[in-house]
């Protein structure tokens, strides 16, 4: 069944006045959503609505603001099964993928309510200078005002949730440009906001076209934008912007290394899993393989079975693991990038194959870093394993890349780990866990062509607020 997308603007729901848009469903290329996209005047509406409701709700006492994502949390919990449906329909995420992502942002909105006292500011001592002497000092954490979210399909709401979570936490107002493959998870959640009681204008949600996107990165009324998606479009919105607040989460080719120390079987599952959920489509899916070489045949010898037992298929289904890609270009792309790293001399252990939307988990080895499935961000369920000799080659390796996103290293040695935190060039390092490793309290974010800025809810609500500095002169007037 069709459904009507609509736009949300001031706590209405509102047909949109630009082109008509129409999402299918991956798998099956079933529509799934259509309607019109929000005109350039229509997101303008609803920047100015976020703007004035900014001015009542920026005052919300904090236990009002944290009593009201608490409810949020709730309502995404009690709509859990709807929610997990809408994902796997709209962007084709197998449906037990798709409830540990309403899981976590049951969790996001948690999170962010406990964290809403944490980031109120905090004392500024200042007689640790002479000149400073009789002074007491304090800062406070203002909200900045209205903030622009732009998001992708591939976690479309959970994603989203971590954006509208930490900016109502801090007392910010929200417009958010979902993406037009993954509007009905994105209206859901701004109709659970309004049900649990958060003012209207609070969150507005308006699905439009790239072009008319430009209105909300340009407004002066917006204060920041928050961007989630590719590179080029970050570096468009970086260039922008001018002096509004950016954070931007882009692209990785993310890397992990097994370590001759490491429990073989453990990064094999490991890897497995990481490297094909969601059919490959996260930015810090697990990519590039470094194995040393000493262990290289026990590591294939536990990943091919597993990868080769993953059940493609009708994301609905229960047993699916592994369902379409978002469309058939993307696949395409996939297939092309094999090809060219085939001709290139790559063998393919499993996989390499498409049909439509569905490509299949495949496994390269025998590549060079100038392949693009090694140097690009592939964003498809494909990965490249890469002997080593030594530690501090594998991550010269890791580092030679204009990505810098999340790292997994798999070892049992505690010197190996601590080398590895160290010299990465990257955002994150996690440890006995794969790149896709994300738990939404930590710090999220990269370096390099990765993005800047971070989110993770208590460092994304500082990110949205600015500090105010106040400072009391007890002693003798000046």
């Amino acid at each position: 069944m069709t459904e009507r997308a609509q736009l949300i603007i001031n706590g209405r729901f509102v047909s949109g006045e630009a082109e008509p848009y129409s999402a299918k469903n991956p798998y099956n290329q079933e529509p799934v959503s259509e309607g019109n996209l929000a005109g350039a005047d229509q997101v303008k509406e609803a920047i100015a609505n976020a703007k004035a409701t900014f001015q009542e709700y920026r005052n919300f006492p904090a236990h009002r603001r944290t009593s009201l994502l608490l409810e949020m949390s709730r309502l995404v919990a009690e709509n859990a099964e709807e929610i997990a449906r809408i994902i796997a329909v709209e962007v084709g995420k197998p449906l037990r993928t798709a409830r540990i992502e309403v899981t976590r942002a049951v969790s996001t909105f948690h999170i962010a309510a406990l964290e809403v006292p944490n980031v109120g500011g905090g004392i500024v001592p200042m007689d640790v200078v002479p000149y400073a002497e009789g002074r007491q000092a304090f800062y406070i954490r203002e909200p900045i005002g209205v903030v622009g979210a732009i998001t992708p399909f591939n976690f479309p709401f959970n994603l989203v949730a971590h954006k509208i979570a930490p900016a109502l936490a801090v007392g910010n107002t929200v417009v958010l440009k979902p993406a037009l493959s993954a509007r009905l998870s994105a209206l859901k959640l701004g109709e659970l906001i309004l049900k649990a009681g958060f003012p209207p204008g609070v969150l507005n949600v308006v699905p439009c076209s790239n072009q008319v996107a430009s209105t909300l990165v340009d407004s002066p009324d917006v204060a920041m934008i928050s961007f989630t998606g590719s590179v080029p479009v970050g570096k468009q919105i970086r260039d922008r912007v001018g002096l509004k607040k950016v954070v931007l989460e882009l692209g990785s080719n993310s890397a992990n290394i097994i370590s001759a120390s490491a429990d073989i079987q453990q990064a094999a599952t490991a890897i497995a899993r990481a490297g094909f959920s969601h059919a490959g489509q996260s930015c810090i899916h697990a990519q590039r393989i470094y194995v040393h070489s000493s262990v290289l045949d026990r590591f294939l010898k536990g990943l091919l079975p597993l990868v080769e037992s993953l059940r493609l298929g009708d994301p609905l289904r229960e047993e699916t693991d592994v369902g379409p890609m978002i469309d058939e270009n993307g696949a395409s792309r996939a297939e092309a990038w094999v090809a060219e790293a085939q001709a290139g001399g790559a063998h393919v252990l499993a996989g390499g194959t498409r049909e439509g939307t569905m490509f299949r988990p495949t496994v390269l080895t025998n590549v060079t870093p100038e392949m693009k499935v090694v140097c690009e961000e592939v964003f498809a369920p494909v990965i490249a394993i890469i002997p080593f000799e030594d530690l501090g080659e594998a991550i010269r390796q890791v580092n030679d890349s204009k990505y810098g996103l999340n790292a997994g290293v798999f070892t049992q040695s505690i010197q190996e780990a601590f080398q590895a935190i160290k010299e990465l060039q990257v955002g994150s390092v996690v440890i006995n866990d794969p790149s896709s490793f994300r738990a939404d309290q930590m710090p999220y974010g990269g370096v390099k062509e990765s993005g800047v800025g971070r989110e993770g809810l208590r460092y994304a609500m500082e990110e949205m607020t600015e500090i105010k500095f106040a400072s009391f002169n007890l002693g003798k007037a000046v």
